[in-house]
């Protein structure tokens, strides 16, 4: 048996169970024309290859038939360029996925700095968070305030942003921090002063984080949970009137710019501000944990009733309800997912609402493409193989609809990775924090299971099995005096 026959068999019948249709269509129609392209150069022209059915045909004198057939479409060269142009498109729009984060250990605090790439924004904030998380204070201290200014501003383009309209949301843009990552970029910042034994350095972040939520930059907007752990900051610090402020503003939003507070979160808020007021006692032992692993965000297409351009977007896990206790609450991260989920309202970046509306159409032709390329190549290649009037063009037939088949079935994906949201976002965070004055955290009713399965700020070499895991606390539990 020649080379060739060993092969041919094997590219023809896996293309039928091939799970990607770009290569399919490189099999059915492209690499053919290639080993045409090698028989015309007298390479291999005596070669015989073997169709489905089992009847072998010479190479060279098929390639001439099927030359006919191709160029009477005028489809030879558009068909390579064709697969070339949705190899690119398909890439250019998955391009999305970093590479894979390493966590941090704790002997390699000072080599911390080595392992940051800051063109990749979103993997430094993470290794920030695992850097936290196994105390690396020093170099919390170097980076998260570098990190904090350089991931601030949003620089406009008109080129970058007229080109963005053609592509997926975010494919040329750099990731902007929101007003909730600043703050809370302030607040391991000053946890870290605190726990390196510097109070003054440690009220000064959070100081900052007051102008990070307030600042007028392009993501803006106060965070009930960023102020609620400032207020707990200030009160460890030993600054209660600071920490008045911070509470007063969670217990009565309307006096602030704060959207929606929780209920039970303003009824917790409003206890602290009336013992601050009463002067009662000393100030609470609190702790701080940081519970669970920010969700994972979902959306879908909603043209109507959506205020967020035409995007429904939710988490794929729904957070833990707010807990109140006789020692503390639970918190959970929402309101920094509605900032998310809000990004495209035109309320609030009215840019990014345009240009998705601007998308929606070009999103609509980039799926026609695939979808009308894929009808033509069925019927032209079943009007092809009947001219040949030759033993072989029922199979010809069925390759060139199965192959048109699956190139129709990419235009909704080419649809949906066009139109599909700029969902980037500070993953490796607490999906909620507990708050509480338990000296230990199994007598705080509000901490759960899956507050100690889930923990994200637990170190990831911890020894013991899951089930025993402990939150890591954001705080000491030792009062200052």
């Amino acid at each position: 048996m020649r080379p060739f026959q060993r092969v041919a068999p094997f590219w023809l019948s896996s293309c039928h169970k091939s799970t990607l249709p770009s290569l399919c269509i490189f099999k059915v129609y492209v690499l053919p024309l290639l080993l045409c392209d090698l028989a015309s150069m007298k390479i291999y022209n005596d070669l015989t290859f073997v169709f489905r059915s089992g009847r072998e045909h010479n190479l060279g004198s098929r390639c001439m038939k099927w030359r006919q057939v191709v160029n009477m479409h005028g489809s030879y060269r558009y068909l390579k360029r064709v697969f070339v142009g949705v190899g690119v498109m398909a890439a250019l729009a998955g391009c999305r996925s970093g590479g894979e984060l390493q966590p941090v250990g704790t002997s390699q605090c000072g080599l911390f700095g080595e392992t940051l790439d800051w063109s990749q924004r979103i993997q430094v904030l993470n290794q920030i968070s695992l850097a936290f998380t196994q105390k690396c204070d020093q170099a919390i201290v170097q980076y998260a305030g570098r990190a904090q200014e350089n991931f601030r501003h949003k620089t406009f383009s008109v080129s970058k942003e007229t080109a963005n309209v053609f592509l997926f949301d975010g494919a040329l843009t750099e990731y902007v921090l929101e007003s909730n990552e600043r703050a809370y970029l302030s607040v391991l910042l000053a946890a870290s002063y605190f726990r390196m034994g510097y109070p003054s350095e440690a009220k000064v972040e959070l100081r900052r984080l007051d102008h990070e939520l307030f600042a007028p930059l392009y993501n803006f907007g106060e965070d009930p949970v960023n102020l609620v752990l400032s207020a707990v900051l200030w009160e460890v610090l030993g600054e209660p009137g600071d920490a008045r402020t911070d509470w007063y503003r969670v217990a009565e939003p309307l006096t602030s710019s704060l959207l929606t507070v929780d209920p039970v979160l303003r009824e917790f808020a409003r206890e602290q501000v009336k013992r601050l007021d009463q002067g009662q006692g000393s100030i609470p032992s609190w702790q701080v944990y940081g519970v669970g692993r920010f969700p994972e965000v979902d959306w879908e297409l909603k043209l109507f009733g959506s205020k967020n351009g035409y995007y429904a977007i939710k988490p794929k896990q729904a957070f833990d309800p707010a807990c109140l206790s006789g020692t503390g609450i639970r918190i959970p991260t929402e309101s920094w997912f509605a900032k998310i989920a809000h990004r495209h309202d035109h309320a609030y970046h009215p840019l990014l609402n345009i240009q998705s509306w601007i998308r929606l159409p070009i999103a609509v032709i980039y799926g026609l493409v695939p979808f009308s390329m894929g009808a033509g190549i069925a019927v032209g290649g079943c009007a092809g193989a009947v001219s040949l009037g030759e033993k072989g063009s029922g199979d010809l037939c069925a390759l060139s609809i199965f192959g048109g088949v699956q190139l129709m079935q990419m235009a909704p994906t080419f649809f949906q990775n066009t139109i599909r949201p700029d969902l980037r976002h500070w993953n490796l965070i607490p999906a909620s924090f507990i708050i509480t004055q338990a000296a230990v955290l199994e007598s705080e009713s509000c901490s759960t299971d899956q507050a100690r399965v889930h923990n994200i700020v637990a170190p990831p070499h911890q020894s013991k099995p899951l089930s025993t895991m402990r939150p890591v606390p954001l705080l000491p539990s030792v009062p200052l005096p």
